[in-house]
C-alpha cells in the first residue's frame, strides 16, 4: 500500500537496534518534525540548481513536492525517497542557453529526458534489473557522473567567480568548514549554510564598502550592489509561481539526453542504499523508481520547472534518524508545495549574488565529479584495462574542454553530450571488438 501506516511501538521512541519501516510511523507531531528535517535537507540543492540554470527556484521547490508524491505512489510506498532538482542537467542547460535557448526550450529538452527516463524505467521493470547492469556497468556510470561534474567547471570559473572573486573565495572557504567540520544534520545542510553565509557577507560588504564594479547578470561590467532586494519588496506573500509551457527543439534535446545515463546510475545507487539500510530487497522496484523519476520530471517541466531526481541528502537524514517512514516524505512534500506558494520567498532566492554561487558551485561541481570516482572505487573498477581507461579518459576530456564536434553549420555536439557518447559507445565498441562481456569492468 502506498498510503496507510502502522504505529511503530508506542509511537514515541525507538529501542536500540530498531528502525521505523516505510509502512510504519511515529506519532504525527513527531512525523511532522521529521518531515520538516527532510525539507531542510533537500532545500539547498533543490533551489540552488534551478537558480544556476536560470529557472524559477520557487516553482522548483513546489514541483519537488508534487514529484515526490508521484514517486511514492508509483513505487507503492516501498522506497522512501525525496525527489528534487537535479544537478546533472546544469552543464547541458548552460550550453542550451549559450546557443540562444530560452526557458521554454530548456524545459522542453528536460521534459523529453523525462519521457526517455520513464520509458527506460518501464523497460527495466519488465526486463529485469540485469539489463541495466549490462548496458551501464560501473565504469560507464561512474565515468558519466564524473564528466557531468567536471564538465561544468567552466560555469563556476567563467560565469560566477568573476562577478565577485573575494565573496566567492570566502563563501567557498566557509562552505568547506560547514560540510567538512560540522557533524550530523548541520553537516548535511552545509551547502545551504554556505549560501546563507555568502548572502549575508555580500549584504554586509554592500553596507560597509558600497557598490562593486564587476560583470552583472548580463555580463556587462557595471557598478552595482551585490544584493538587490527590490524584487523581494515588490513580491506578494501568497501567490502562484511563474508557469510556462515547453518548446521542443531537437538540438537542445540532443544536448541533454546523455544525462539519462547519469540519472539512472544515481537512482539505482540511491535505491540500493535505501534497501541496505532497511534490510529489504528492493530490486523488484528498481524499474518503478527510475520510471517514477521520469514521470516526476515530465510533470515538473511541463509547467516550467526543472528536472527531478532522488536525493542522497534525505537518505542521510533517514540514516541519522532511523526513521524510514514514507509518511515523513508526504509531509515534506506538502511543506515544499506550501513554500512554492510564497512569491516573496522565491524572489529572495533569486536575489542570491553571483559571487556566492561561484563559491558554492565550485564545490558542488567538484563533488559531483568525484562521486563518479566513488562509484569506481566501490565497484573495484579496473582502470589499468585499456578497454576501460581509453574511452573513459577521452570522454572526460571532451566534457571538460569542452570539445565541440560540428554536425551541421548550426549544430554541434559538445561538452557533456559529446563526452557521454564517446564514453558509452567507445566502451561497448571496444568490448565487442575484443569479444568481452559488456558487464565486465
Amino acid at each position: 500500500m502506498a498510503l496507510g501506516w502502522k504505529v511503530h511501538g508506542d509511537g514515541k521512541r525507538l529501542t536500540p537496534g530498531e528502525v521505523v519501516k516505510p509502512d510504519e510511523r511515529l506519532s504525527w507531531p513527531r512525523m511532522v518534525g521529521i518531515g520538516a528535517q527532510h525539507v531542510i535537507a533537500m532545500f539547498g540543492a533543490t533551489f540552488v540548481f534551478p537558480l544556476v540554470m536560470g529557472l524559477d527556484a520557487n516553482l522548483a521547490v513546489m514541483m519537488s513536492g508534487v514529484a515526490t508524491i508521484l514517486f511514492l505512489l508509483i513505487v507503492k510506498g516501498k522506497i522512501p525517497s525525496y525527489v528534487g532538482s537535479s544537478a546533472s542537467f546544469v552543464g547541458a542547460v548552460v550550453a542550451i542557453r549559450a546557443a540562444g535557448g530560452g526557458d521554454a526550450t530548456v524545459t522542453g529538452a528536460l521534459l523529453a529526458v523525462g519521457v526517455v527516463l520513464a520509458v527506460c524505467g518501464y523497460a527495466i521493470h519488465k526486463l529485469g534489473v540485469g539489463v541495466l547492469h549490462r548496458v551501464f556497468p560501473p565504469i560507464v556510470t561512474g565515468g558519466v557522473v564524473m564528466l557531468i561534474g567536471f564538465g561544468m567547471a567552466y560555469v563556476a570559473a567563467d560565469v560566477y567567480w568573476p562577478k565577485d572573486p573575494w565573496v566567492a573565495l570566502l563563501t567557498m572557504a566557509a562552505t568547506f568548514v560547514f560540510i567538512g567540520v560540522f557533524r550530523g544534520f548541520l553537516g548535511r545542510i552545509g551547502v545551504l549554510l554556505g549560501l546563507v553565509f555568502g548572502f549575508l557577507l555580500s549584504w554586509g560588504w554592500d553596507v560597509v564598502g558600497g557598490k562593486i564594479t564587476a560583470p552583472d547578470d548580463s555580463g556587462q561590467v557595471t557598478e552595482h550592489f551585490r544584493v538587490n532586494l527590490d524584487a523581494v519588496a515588490q513580491a506578494d506573500w501568497v501567490g502562484l509561481p511563474s508557469f510556462h509551457g515547453p518548446v521542443f527543439e531537437a538540438s537542445a534535446i540532443v544536448l541533454v539526453l546523455p544525462v539519462v545515463i547519469a540519472l539512472i546510475a544515481e537512482n539505482v545507487g540511491h535505491v540500493k542504499a535505501v534497501g541496505e539500510m532497511t534490510g529489504t530487497d528492493v530490486d523488484a522496484y528498481m524499474g518503478r523508481a527510475v520510471m517514477a523519476d521520469g514521470v516526476g520530471t515530465v510533470v515538473a517541466t511541463a509547467v516550467g520547472g526543472p528536472a527531478t531526481t532522488t536525493y542522497a541528502e534525505n537518505i542521510g537524514v533517514m540514516a541519522a534518524t532511523k526513521v524510514y517512514s514514507t509518511a515523513a516524505y508526504y509531509i515534506a512534500a506538502v511543506i515544499a508545495i506550501l513554500f512554492g506558494l510564497c512569491p516573496k520567498f522565491g524572489a529572495l532566492i533569486a536575489a542570491t549574488p553571483g559571487g556566492v554561487l561561484g563559491g558554492v558551485t565550485t564545490i558542488l561541481y567538484g563533488m559531483i565529479g568525484l562521486l563518479g570516482a566513488k562509484i569506481w572505487i566501490e565497484n573495484r573498477v579496473n582502470l589499468s584495462d585499456p578497454g576501460n581507461l581509453v574511452p573513459t579518459g577521452a570522454g572526460i576530456i571532451c566534457a571538460i574542454g569542452p570539445v565541440a564536434f560540428p554536425i551541421t553549420d548550426t549544430f554541434a555536439l559538445s561538452g557533456i553530450a559529446l563526452g557521454t557518447i564517446v564514453l558509452l559507445l567507445g566502451y561497448h565498441l571496444l568490448r565487442a571488438v575484443r569479444r568481452e562481456e559488456p558487464a565486465a569492468s
